[in-house]
């Protein structure tokens, strides 16, 4: 009986904790289908930027070996690289159940590179087709974090939903039990004490 003692006010005092547990459990359970609604569509969104990649990258390997053509390796190295510190990646975030669902977009490369000296169009298409590469990237990076998150708050809620299910449940309903038989006892040995005293 975990120590409890049987009285009719612990009885009433247990039932009120387990509805209160199963209420908790009701809405781990919900939480549960929720996250795992939203890790499917992030999912989803996942797999139709890693589609848009894919081409992205299709794209830019097509526009770097027209520009290679054109100007040779060793010219094409001599473009200006991107300062990575004058990037910027604008972020927007919402919460879905306490957990952090992010949005990442960088700004356009082309804003934050110098102009190289003989340009051409197949190496500002180059240029061009690896930022789109890169802004993917940036989206999808944000993604992957959003189901990592996803599914550590997923994670978190089973194994409540599960120890409620599978072992704070069952005590509570086993010790309500064992609390009543012992009543029902004590009420039976009282009734033969009375019984007996007539």
């Amino acid at each position: 009986m975990n120590g409890v003692t049987p009285t009719r006010s612990a009885v009433i005092a247990l039932k009120d904790e387990r509805r209160a547990m199963q209420e908790g459990y009701v809405f781990l359970d919900e939480k549960c289908l929720l996250l795992a609604g939203a890790m499917l569509r992030e999912l989803r969104r996942y797999r139709d930027a890693r589609g848009r990649l894919a081409s992205l990258q299709r794209a830019a390997a097509e526009a770097l070996a027209a520009a290679v053509a054109r100007h040779g390796l060793e010219g094409l190295q001599c473009y200006p690289a991107p300062d990575p510190a004058a990037a910027r990646v604008h972020e927007a975030q919402h919460s879905l159940l306490g957990v952090a669902l992010k949005e990442a977009q960088l700004d356009r490369l082309a804003d934050w590179v110098a102009d190289p000296v003989g340009a051409s169009p197949e190496a500002g298409a180059a240029r061009a087709a690896f930022a789109a590469v890169v802004g993917e990237l940036v989206a999808i990076a944000a993604m992957s974090g959003n189901l990592e998150r996803l599914y550590r708050e997923y994670r978190r809620a089973v194994r409540r939903v599960r120890a409620l299910q599978d072992v704070l449940l069952p005590e509570l309903d086993r010790t309500v039990a064992d609390i009543e038989a012992r009543l029902e006892e004590l009420e039976q040995d009282e009734a033969l004490w009375v019984r007996r005293r007539r």
